[in-house]
Order: structure tokens, then sequence, then C-alpha cells
């Protein structure tokens, strides 16, 4: 986000202006005592909820490990949190992603995919580019034979305001290479996942 920041020239201080600027638009008024540390609180969330803009990705990626006994079936991790934040209402999606690659002759360490999931949700995201995203990191990165990327996530946008449908999640899928050309090994990932014949 400094990048972001340093493109768009806002300092802090506009930033926390901003943040003013919408408590007084809500009809509250900013000078009151619980609210005079809120723009600095809500700047300091957004660098949270927004460092994903701070790192590319694919760094995490990059240090991979060959020495694994000639191992060439599936990785899988799945239920990884996250948080996330929707481009058109700016309101929180949270939910869960899984992830699997076959590897060819090499490997990467397993935390190394959460943080890949970390650094695309933590930008402004809708659903579908934030699954293909995943996917397409890895694929690139890695050059498996195969990725498979799905999430589970409720939208905020949905849940708060509009409709109000609580309990509803959306699930979104990317299938890149044999996983997308063999549906055994689509069906294996994810029966792994705990999605099978439709149902969870």
């Amino acid at each position: 986000m400094s990048d972001q920041r340093d493109s768009n020239e806002v300092t802090q201080q506009q930033a926390e202006d901003a943040v003013r600027t919408l408590l007084r638009w809500a009809g509250e008024d900013p000078a009151r005592e619980g609210l005079l540390d809120t723009p600095k609180r809500v700047v300091k969330a957004y660098r949270d909820w927004f460092s994903g803009y701070e790192s590319d990705p694919a760094d995490y990626l990059r240090r991979t490990f060959k020495e694994v006994a000639g191992y060439d079936e599936m990785v899988v991790l799945r239920d990884i949190e996250f948080e996330s934040h929707c481009e058109h209402h700016m309101a929180p999606i949270i939910g869960r992603a899984h992830v699997g690659y076959m590897p060819t002759n090499r490997v990467v360490g397993i935390s190394k995919l959460a943080r890949v999931v970390d650094g695309y949700a933590r930008r402004f995201q809708v659903q579908e580019k934030l699954t293909a995203e995943i996917a397409q990191c890895i694929q690139d990165t890695l050059q498996p034979a195969g990725v498979a990327v799905v999430i589970d996530a409720s939208h905020e946008c949905m849940t708060t305001r509009g409709v109000h449908k609580r309990g509803v999640s959306m699930i979104t899928s990317q299938m890149l290479g044999t996983f997308r050309d063999d549906a055994r090994t689509r069906a294996e990932f994810l029966q792994f996942i705990g999605i099978h014949g439709g149902s969870r």
C-alpha cells in the first residue's frame, strides 16, 4: 500500500480527514470523546486489511524444495481462513480457501500457500477474481502439473445490506492443468476438501 500511497500522494492526515468526513456524513460528531481517535484507528486498520498491496504473492513461492523422494501426488491445503473486502461496497468477505497442486519436481512450504491466499485476499476483491489470481500465481511460479483452488465465503455486502440474506455462502473454483483435464484428479481433490457429489 505504500506504493499506492506514494503514487496517489495521499497522506496519513488526508486519510484521517476522510474518515472524519464520513463520520459527519453519517450524522456523528468526530470531535466527541468516543470518536476522537477513530480516524487514526481506521487508517491503521486499513493498513492491515489492505497490506496485500505491499507484496507480490509470487515471492512467497520462490523458495522450493526438490528433495521429496520422487513424490508427485497431490498436495492439498484446506480450510485456509481469510478476510477480504468487496471492491463494490468495501464490505468484508469472510471465508475459507482450499488449495491443491500436483508437483512436478519441487514442492513449496505449506505456509507459503496460505500466504499467497492472504496476499491476494488483503486487497479489494471480487471472489471470482480472487480465486483465479491465487490459482494463476501458483501455476505461473511453481509450474506444477496442475492447480486447484476452491473458495467458500460469505459476503457482508449481501448479509448486512441490500437483500439481508444471512447464512448464504458463495463457492467459486478454478482448475488448471491436470485438475481441469482429468475428471478423476478433480474428483479426488474435491473429495479431499469435503465436497463430493455436490454436497459438503
